[in-house]
């Protein structure tokens, strides 16, 4: 008999794993596919992967700007797959090291609910007090546009591509699009995002996804705004990479009534669903779909059955970040979202041709956005620009732990640095109330 059995060996699943087994529960974990769930293979590394290399050719490609001469540089893509599946394979021996270490049972195969103490897996029926679902996302097809793993392809088979396309269509301009977006157009393709929404990156910042719609506009990429994909002739396009949003995978349940709303699983703010002894994290229960996120709501859920509820989620301060060129990341409320809820707040923005580093890294296009409330409260900001995903989490402490704008003030960043670029918006970026 397991105190806890979860299933699913992604980000969620692997660190409700990992803090139960910390603190004392006799734990297993049930994976029917690759551990690191699809963060670790098909998505968040495999794709930064790629970026970073895609990053650093476009900076090979103005090297003269940095007193270095370069001729002739190219991307070996076959060798940049290679490196991908190098890092993606030393994680996840990381991960079975972890596992070992803290005597998680790992259980392959398929799970199944049989009821809320039983577990079928691989021809075993396993007994345990609490079961916890993190069985993660998959891409979305639409009714008449479906994957064929050739012509039309995912996010996972884009991840596998050893020959540059000469052109591909990227049927939806959300974060997985422009992340693709970066990477094709500089690898060589002919890209164009088609996208059914007014705006690029739906839900972001829209002054932060105009401007990336400029910057990738000047890299070649067309963009089509406003556009239903199925009235475009795909015969014009190597590829078609569909990406228009994951769906929640649910697949364990069996015939438990657990609650569902559309395909994912409804939980409390303790993550506990309508059955008191089982619980769901990351993906399968929607909301933010981040690797931290799930992370997060995986080691939530352990605290809960440990301490019988005693902690509700806390979304206030979950980052997001746009690994594109130039990086776009947030945190707290956008500035419509701040209005509405708080009526009178204070926007201060900093463009990064005022600070120094930027020109020093020749990446000063984008800005630095901060968002207080009327007493002084920071409750939100966007970034776009160099190093984004990483300066974010200065924002992100100070959601968290409740700062005003005054004690970011008064705290001394080094100088020259990007982060220091958050000082320099308070003290001197524009102001709008």
């Amino acid at each position: 008999m397991y105190d806890l059995i979860v299933i699913g060996a992604g980000w969620a699943g692997f660190s409700a794993a990992e803090y139960a087994a910390k603190h004392g529960l006799k734990t297993a974990l049930i994976e029917n596919d690759a551990l690191g769930g699809t963060c670790l293979n098909y998505g968040c590394i495999p794709t930064k992967t790629i970026l970073n290399t895609t990053k650093l050719f476009s900076q090979i490609k103005k090297s003269q700007k940095f007193a270095i001469n370069t001729t002739g540089a190219l991307v070996d893509l076959p060798q940049l797959i290679k490196r991908k599946e190098e890092v993606v394979n030393k994680l996840k021996n990381g991960l079975e090291f972890l596992i070992k270490a803290n005597k998680i049972d790992l259980i392959r195969g398929s799970a199944k609910i049989s009821n809320p103490q039983r577990i079928e897996v691989a021809g075993q029926l396993l007994g345990t007090k609490y079961i916890l679902i993190a069985t993660g996302s998959k891409p979305i097809e639409l009714p008449t546009i479906k994957f064929d793993g050739q012509k039309i392809i995912s996010s996972r088979e884009a991840l596998q591509i050893v020959a540059v396309p000469k052109s591909i269509l990227i049927i939806g301009g959300g974060v997985i699009g422009c992340e693709f977006a970066e990477i094709f157009s500089t690898l060589g393709s002919s890209v164009e995002i088609c996208e059914l929404t007014a705006n690029l990156l739906p839900g972001t910042d829209k002054e932060a996804a105009r401007k990336l719609e400029t910057i990738l506009k000047k890299k070649g990429v067309k963009i089509s705004l406003s556009t239903d994909a199925t009235k475009v002739n795909f015969e014009n396009y190597e590829k078609v990479l569909l990406c228009v949003g994951r769906a929640p995978v649910c697949d364990c349940l069996g015939d438990m009534e657990i609650k569902k709303e559309r395909s994912k699983i409804l939980v409390n703010e303790y993550l506990q669903t309508n059955i008191p002894n089982i619980y769901a994290a990351g993906d399968c229960i929607g909301g933010y779909l981040l690797a931290h996120v799930a992370s997060y709501e995986g080691r939530l859920a352990v605290k809960n059955i440990l301490n019988a509820n005693t902690e509700k989620a806390d979304y206030r301060a979950a980052p997001s970040g746009i690994y594109s060129n130039p990086e776009i990341a947030a945190v707290g409320l956008s500035e419509e979202e701040a209005r509405k809820n708080y009526g009178e707040i204070t926007v201060k923005r900093l463009d990064f041709l005022s600070l120094g580093m930027a020109h020093v890294l020749d990446e000063s296009e984008g800005f630095i956005k901060i968002i207080s409330d009327k007493n002084d409260f920071i409750v939100g900001s966007v970034i776009i620009g160099p190093r984004a995903t990483e300066i974010i989490h200065v924002l992100t402490v100070a959601i968290k732990n409740s700062l005003k704008t005054s004690q970011l003030k008064d705290t001394i960043f080094a100088h020259p640095t990007v982060s220091e670029g958050i000082l320099e918006t308070l003290l001197s970026g524009t102001g709008t109330i």
